[in-house]
């Protein structure tokens, strides 16, 4: 295999698919690149699958685990890379389970990903560096405790929430947990999926319903 000839973009955001585009472009000159924006709409193009699918994950009619859950089904040849702002395990290792043949990160460079999805070609799944090593220490140390069932949100998820629910912007959010803004947005919109609200108040009742800020200060 010397590349793909076309491939398929699976993201809400058009800044993401312009990267993702311009990662495509430089890691295989010529591919023809198609995009869809939900679920609903990734379904659609899958019809006639590509050799290649980016998928993000935080859909707005779902989750992209259902496109990889679809591909690996029905068209086992084609390459689905998961493209995300999400790096914890929750979100990474069901991924790989369902089928996903890399992991990607969406802070990195668009040379560092063309990088990353050229090695598909030589049979090296696309990790991008910190998930790699995440998998790595998955294995080499304990399970981690599970999640109960009254609290689905991961760590990261719940930092994020107890921020927002005080107030603070996704700016001031991001600044205070390290994280770009893009990644403090991706992490609010897969909050709200989970906990089925739509509003910062849902938002901050959810939040000291769990304890994660003091119920005085509303």
């Amino acid at each position: 295999m010397s590349g793909f000839a076309s491939a398929l973009v699976v993201d809400d955001l058009d800044h993401c698919r312009d990267w993702l585009t311009r990662a495509l472009a430089l890691a295989f000159p010529g591919i023809e690149i198609r995009y869809a924006e939900d679920v609903a709409s990734g379904r659609a193009a899958l019809q006639s699958p590509p050799p290649l699918v980016l998928c993000d994950l935080g859909l707005p009619d779902g989750s992209g685990m259902q496109l990889i859950e679809m591909l690996v089904r029905d068209a086992p040849q084609t390459q689905v890379v998961v493209t995300t702002v999400f790096d914890d395990d929750a979100h990474l290792f069901p991924a790989l389970r369902a089928g996903a043949h890399g992991y990607l990160l969406k802070d990195a460079t668009v040379e560092s990903i063309a990088e990353l999805l050229r090695g598909i070609v030589d049979g090296q799944p696309p990790l991008s560096p910190s998930i790699a090593r995440r998998v790595l220490r998955h294995f080499q140390a304990p399970a981690p405790a599970t999640t109960t069932a009254d609290s689905p949100l991961t760590a990261r998820e719940r930092d994020v929430l107890k921020l927002i629910a005080k107030g603070l912007t996704v700016i001031d959010t991001a600044t205070a947990l390290q994280l770009t803004r893009h990644t403090v947005a991706g992490y609010v919109k897969d909050i709200y999926r989970k906990l089925q609200i739509n509003s910062r108040a849902e938002a901050t009742l959810e939040a000291t319903r769990r304890g994660l800020v003091d119920r005085a200060a509303h």
